[in-house]
């Protein structure tokens, strides 16, 4: 049974998908499982492997669940009592220990603009652990070569290209294409969706205008509102690789549950009047 689990981990990791599993890690007296069962929960529902039936095994489901939507670890202790028994049906008796790891497969970071900034990006997210993907309209710039770490790199105009993609909801995205069509489109076309993150590179006029113009056009202020812009922390960057790292310690940030500090927070004029 366990070897069912373990080729559904590998499955989860390689397509990206969150999951939980639920290991056995101590017994004692009877119980309907032994330590080392395992089960698998993923976020939709799904589950493979058992750790025993019973509420017991529905309580852990749904703490597997919630430790996917905290991405924390937690053990959980279960006393098999007669009252236990007699809601289950199980006669055991015993008591068990399960532990509730959350499996997180490597971010996926799209890098949209594979310029200077992009570049030096995509390189040192690879090392800390991002998967990366970049986009660019220009086989100069987007290329094996270029990007010998990145996962994929694709040749494409890049507002067809997001058009006909669907990222995933646990996705990074980060917008630095070379002028500020590329970056205006970008942003009307990923704004509205469900991403862990969304950062766009400019100064604080050059996103006040990209605002304007979505906001003119229609594109809801709280869309806007969860975009990370101007990208990056605010530690005084001025050379690509720089504000690479400025940007990498944000990302860094968002997938640890840290909030970007209030003081170096900004939000243009188009969105404070913005329900």
């Amino acid at each position: 049974m366990n070897r069912e689990v373990f080729a559904a981990v590998a499955d989860a990791l390689e397509r990206g998908e969150p999951a939980a599993l639920v290991t056995i890690v101590s017994t004692t007296g009877s119980t309907p499982q032994r330590v080392g069962a395992k089960m698998l929960v993923f976020g939709d529902g799904r589950i493979v492997g058992t750790i025993g039936g019973g509420c017991y095994e529905n309580d852990a489901f749904g703490k597997a669940r919630e430790a996917i939507a905290s991405r924390t670890p937690q053990v959980v202790h279960y006393e098999l009592s007669d009252d236990f028994a007699q809601e289950t049906g199980l006669i055991c008796g015993g008591q068990m220990d399960v532990y509730i790891e959350p499996i997180e497969p490597s971010p996926e970071l799209y890098i949209i603009g594979g310029g200077h900034v992009g570049f030096h990006l995509a390189r040192v997210a690879h090392e800390v652990g991002f998967r990366v993907h970049v986009i660019d309209d220009r086989e100069k710039f987007a290329n094996a070569e270029r990007f010998p770490t990145a996962a994929e790199v694709i040749v494409d105009d890049i507002p067809s290209w997001i058009a006909r993609v669907s990222l995933p909801a646990h996705a990074y995205a980060v917008i630095v294409t070379r002028g500020h069509t590329n970056d205006l489109e970008a942003l009307r076309a990923l704004a509205p969706r469900e991403l862990r993150y969304l950062g766009l590179i400019g100064s604080r006029a050059k996103v006040a205008r990209i605002y304007d113009a979505l906001v003119a056009d229609r594109i809801p202020a709280v869309a806007l509102k969860r975009v990370h812009a101007p990208i990056g922390l605010d530690i005084g960057a001025v050379t690509p690789q720089e504000i690479a790292v400025s940007i990498l310690a944000e990302l860094i940030a968002v997938k640890h549950g840290k909030g970007h500090p209030t003081s170096m927070k900004w939000t243009p004029t188009s969105l404070k009047s913005e329900v």
